[in-house]
């Protein structure tokens, strides 16, 4: 075998999970919820195996926000604030406004099934894992470092605010500022050290697999089901909405030409979302109704928004012609121009 030549798989799994799009991601994290669903008692074994395939989610999402941080410059943090700003605006705060007004018509209970509490549940947050994963393959620096809209979206706040329930100005910082220092040490170290950003680069496709596996975990099939139909419909829904707005947002704000489509992979529902309509419920009794159906519908949701987010962005990639290879390469005045000019 020629010293330069990788060796041949027994089983590619590596390049059937890149067939999938996504696949990085989403194939452990199917792996996982089947695993945590039907197996639990493989994940409370202890030591290694615990803390790998169960407790390793938040270490190994910081680690890559981390690795993130390392990938942004001084003179790309500019259209990285953009890029959040842009996300934030057309994945979070138009698509509740939407739901919040969907509610004033048709009353809190929803309609056709639908909870409106599931459907701002749903809209208003992103899974930021699948985003650095989606990212790290067909995106650049700025759509990384983006990652920080599902650190400002993540948790009920969004919904709270939207939905008019009390508490909501006691929104704590310490928590998001929990959320981006990672990312910010991140930024510090690889603009006074670029050889760090260099050693730092293959993180993505290390620690994916496994804290996706971990994030599968905390996923009760038995929920999905539970959601039925009308979870399936939260989640189409959903990831119709926020992908023709974050689309539109990376098209024609950010004028992001032929990658516009890779904005459509935020279109997606973070796990921890499933536990926003008990939050809600908790602190506005007029909700607490429709917090069972709510909850399943959400869980139902994070599992078709995470199958169908990145399938779609894929789909628009392609036919657009901006299904390329991640680069890492800070954007010239020029290429800039070029990029403006096939929006």
């Amino acid at each position: 075998m020629d010293a330069g030549r990788s060796p041949r798989s027994i089983v590619p799994l590596y390049d059937w999970m890149n067939r999938v799009p996504g696949g990085l991601m989403l194939i452990p994290l199917v792996l996982g919820s089947i695993v945590g669903t039907f197996f639990p008692g493989f994940l409370e074994l202890g030591s290694f195996t615990t803390a790998l395939f169960k407790d390793s989610a938040l270490p190994l999402i910081a680690v890559l926000i981390f690795a993130t941080g390392m990938q942004i410059t001084a003179r790309t943090s500019g259209p990285v604030l953009a890029a959040t700003g842009t996300l934030l605006l057309t994945k979070s705060l138009i698509p509740a406004a939407l739901v919040a007004l969907a509610g004033s018509i048709f009353g809190i209970e929803g309609f056709l099934g639908v909870s409106i509490l599931a459907l701002m549940a749903t809209v208003d947050n992103s899974n930021g894992g699948l985003w650095l994963a989606f990212t790290g393959k067909y995106g650049d620096a700025r759509d990384r470092g983006a990652y920080m809209a599902s650190a400002l979206n993540d948790g009920p706040f969004i919904s709270m605010l939207f939905l008019g329930a009390s508490g909501l100005a006691d929104i704590p910082l310490t928590a998001f500022l929990a959320a981006i220092i990672p990312l910010v040490l991140g930024f510090v170290v690889g603009n006074l050290d670029p050889r760090w950003t260099e050693i730092m680069r293959p993180v993505p496709n290390i620690v994916i697999p496994f804290f996706a596996f971990a994030l599968g975990t905390g996923i009760d099939l038995r929920d999905v089901v539970s959601g039925g139909a009308s979870g399936i419909l939260v989640g189409v829904i959903a990831v119709a909405l926020t992908a023709a707005l974050t689309y539109s947002g990376y098209r024609f704000i950010l004028r992001r030409g032929a990658k516009s489509g890779v904005a459509i992979a935020s279109a997606t529902t973070a796990g921890n979302a499933v536990a926003t309509p008990a939050i809600i419920g908790a602190i506005d009794p007029s909700f607490e109704p429709y917090v069972a159906v709510a909850t399943a519908q959400v869980a139902s949701a994070v599992l078709v928004s995470a199958i169908l987010a990145p399938l779609i962005a894929t789909m628009v990639l392609k036919r657009q012609g901006g299904l390329t290879p991640a680069d890492d390469a800070e954007p010239t005045p020029a290429a800039a121009t070029e990029e403006r000019g096939t929006a």
